[in-house]
Order: structure tokens, then sequence, then C-alpha cells
């Protein structure tokens, strides 16, 4: 019996170690998504800030703004990358037209209809 016991609760110890680490992954996870959202707000309000003065000086660097939205679109990237992690590690699909986060076994989209999975769906004639 003191055996059952001991064994019971190393597999209750295991389960809550891996509950606890799932949940500081997804806390990480979240906290880089936040630092990447600041980052590209930062980053747009120093090309709104450099499109405002070349434009009261008469004169916009179009390689500047290049620039900075490549920066910004490279960031955008990251932060996708880092959602997508998220959602998988939450066991959640992300409508790749309305971005609402689904139930990851969830055909379609509860918000906008779109059919989530990769499969299309096949006619009533077997084609």
């Amino acid at each position: 019996m003191l055996d059952d016991i001991i064994i019971n609760a190393k597999s209750t110890a295991d389960a809550v170690s891996k509950t606890a680490t799932k949940l500081v992954d997804i806390s990480k996870l979240r906290i880089s998504a936040a630092d990447l959202n600041a980052e590209i707000n930062r980053r747009y309000e120093s090309l709104g800030r450099t499109v405002y003065t070349g434009r009261k000086a008469g004169s916009v660097s179009e390689q500047e703004v290049s620039e900075a939205i490549a920066a910004i679109d490279d960031l955008k990237e990251q932060l996708a990358a880092v959602n997508a992690q998220l959602s998988s590690a939450r066991k959640k699909t992300v409508c790749s037209v309305c971005g609402h986060e689904n139930d990851a076994d969830d055909i379609f989209c509860g918000k906008c209809g779109h059919r989530l999975s990769g499969e299309e769906p096949k006619d009533e004639s077997g084609e």
C-alpha cells in the first residue's frame, strides 16, 4: 500500500511539474509577444517622426522610410511566429482570414466561418 502511495505521489508530482513548465513557457511567449508589440509601436512612432520631419524640411528620405518599413515588417513576422507558438502551446488555431483564435480541433472559424483545416471538403459525387 505504501508503494502505491509513493507511485501516485511521483506521478502527481510529474504532472504538476509538466503543467508548471507549460505555464512558464506560455508566460515567456506572452512576454516576448508584448516586447515585440512594444518595439513595433516604437518603430511606427519613429517612422512617423521621420516622415513628419522630412516633409517639414521639404525632402523625405525614401531610403530611411523603406528601411523603417522593412524593419517593421520583420518584427511583424517575428510576432506572427511567436503568436503561432503561443497558439500551439495553448492548443489553439488562429484563423488566417480574421485572426480569431479557435480550438485546435475546430474545422471552421467560430468568428468568420473560414475553413481552418488544410483539407478542402469533398463534394457528394466523390470528386
